[in-house]
């Protein structure tokens, strides 16, 4: 039987509570512990959970509760990927480097989230919020859950090809992932070097905006209008038909998109390279396969330990040959100039997030293939929620932006959201 546990904790909310006094961080950290033993044993979100003291952090975010995806090291905590190979795996001995940015933000991890076994496709136990006969999404399933179901405001993911983007949508939440590039990934355990990303989720774009200000330095953009002021918000509408992926719920939610962002004085243009990116995303698993198999080698060696799916992606990644690596690699580079081209007269693109709502069932996580071609890109992308469909699953709408333009990106992502809440 399905339960709703979908009750999203605005980070908004919770910093504005803390800078008036009116909240504390030992009371932050009681109210995410008690959300955690209400709902944990519906959700299994959480892989190792620690009691940990408030600290007397000074950053914009001091006493933020944070989950953490459990490829990502916390210094005392062990890092087990979803994986038996792992079981017994001692804790790591300092924070990833990524962990160690949110810190002097002020954020206090509460432990580790469930992530698929080494971040591919086998799912853990983790329930969708929303209705927890439904998946998650993968990888970065517990992290979506726990800030769905408000045991957490903030919490951390990664993503090679729909990790966190597909999560976020089915989940009903926000995430951005972040420029390929943009913070070290020390202290992750990774597939792909030339795919993996950072992510992170919040409710709402709005909470991604203020978390990315503190994390960046950078002014807090989640303001009404258009990225650039002044100017009308230019947004390309990619349909994905050439991918045929797409239910009818999540082809009309896009039309509502378009509507909605056309009534508050938007221009939005057709896509006019769809069949391109389905080329890029048919190229993106050749470079992933090919990459894992010579990442993960240790696993490749005990291939039979693994779920099908992981050792089918090591074997075909070690049976891929280098030329047709380096052609995936040739196409994606192309694919980088074109789509820069475009991006250069338009604010973001704009298109479905996941082929529909989440599928009924924790056995398996979901299509990722329309991340792929951005993720091959490396360009970042914040995953708006809002919209469902007539049973009240979520529908999440993606919206790409340029290059290292996180802050822009997510100022359309706001406009984005704004526009489908009113």
């Amino acid at each position: 039987m399905s339960t709703s546990l979908w009750q999203p904790w605005s980070l908004r909310d919770l910093v504005s509570e803390l800078a008036r006094g009116a909240t504390t961080p030992a009371e932050a950290m009681v109210r995410s512990a008690e959300r955690i033993a209400v709902t944990e044993p519906e959700l299994n979100a959480w892989v190792v959970r620690q009691d940990p003291a408030p600290g007397t952090g000074v950053g914009p975010l001091a006493g933020v509760p944070l989950g953490v995806k459990d490829i990502i090291d916390v210094g005392g905590l062990p890092t087990r990927c979803g994986s038996g190979l792992r079981a017994d795996e001692t804790a790591a001995e300092e924070d990833a480097a990524i962990v160690a940015e949110w810190r002097r933000t002020g954020v206090v991890p509460m432990g580790k989230t469930v992530t698929t076994e080494f971040a591919f496709f086998s799912p853990g136990p983790t329930a969708n919020p929303v209705a927890t006969d439904h998946t998650p999404g993968g990888s970065s399933s517990g992290s979506a859950a726990a800030v769905g179901a408000g045991q957490v405001p903030l919490a951390l993911g990664s993503q090679t090809a729909g990790s966190v983007t597909r999560p976020a949508a089915y989940c009903g939440v926000a995430a951005l992932v972040m420029t390929k590039g943009r913070f070290p990934v020390d202290g992750v355990t990774g597939l792909s070097p030339s795919l993996d990303s950072h992510g992170v989720y919040a409710a709402t774009a709005g909470d991604l905006a203020l978390a990315w200000s503190a994390l960046s330095g950078g002014a807090d953009v989640a303001r009404p209008g258009a990225p650039r002021r002044g100017e009308p918000f230019r947004a390309l509408l990619w349909s994905a038909s050439p991918i045929g992926v797409l239910d009818p719920t999540m082809r009309a939610a896009l039309d509502t998109t378009r509507a909605a962002l056309e009534a508050r004085g938007a221009i939005v243009r057709d896509f006019p390279e769809e069949q391109f990116v389905a080329d890029l995303a048919a190229a993106h698993p050749v470079v992933m396969a090919y990459e894992a198999a010579r990442e993960r080698t240790a696993e490749l060696a005990a291939a039979d330990q693994l779920s099908e799916p992981l050792a089918g992606l090591l074997r075909t990644g070690a049976e891929t040959s280098r030329s047709d690596y380096e052609a995936a690699l040739g196409l994606i580079a192309r694919g980088r100039e074109r789509v820069a081209e475009l991006l250069a007269a338009h604010d973001v693109v704009v298109g479905a997030a996941a082929p529909g709502p989440a599928p009924r069932g924790l056995g398996a996580t979901g299509d990722p293939v329309l991340s792929r071609p951005w993720q091959a890109l490396g360009l970042p992308v914040v995953t708006v929620p809002g919209l469902r469909d007539a049973a009240g699953m979520p529908l999440g709408i993606q919206v790409v932006g340029h290059r290292l333009g996180e802050d822009h990106l997510l100022a359309a992502a706001c406009t984005v959201e704004q526009s489908l809440v009113c």
